[in-house]
């Protein structure tokens, strides 16, 4: 079955940057686009980046310029590479295979003032 599984989250500082990696499993890694989803309590899901089969990208307003999604088709990993953290992208960082319901269980990132 399709496994998502998250880690690189933990307390940071504002300004501060954190690399997230999502490995992969149970499915073509190649042919599958991915993305990456936030959520604090009370709050939904929201989209932060996706990194398509070409590499194309896209990202939310609020994260564009500061965080990058990236893929490692030989090792099945999407990676999200953020910078000058604040404290609003505090929340729980979810990998998805876009487009379809697979999810990991997330990793909590936490950002400090």
């Amino acid at each position: 079955q399709v496994q998502l599984v998250e880690s690189g989250g933990g307390l940071v500082q504002a300004g501060d940057s954190r690399r997230l990696s999502c490995a992969a499993s149970g499915l073509l890694f190649n042919i599958n686009a991915f993305a990456w989803y936030r959520q604090v309590p009370g709050s939904k899901r929201e989209f932060v980046a996706s990194v398509r089969v070409n590499r194309d990208t896209d990202y939310a307003n609020s994260v564009k310029g500061r965080f990058t999604i990236s893929r490692d088709n030989d090792k099945n990993v999407v990676y999200l590479q953020m910078t000058n953290l604040k404290p609003e992208d505090t929340g729980v960082y979810f990998c998805n295979v876009y487009w379809h319901n697979y999810w990991g269980t997330g990793t909590q990132v936490t950002v400090a003032p």
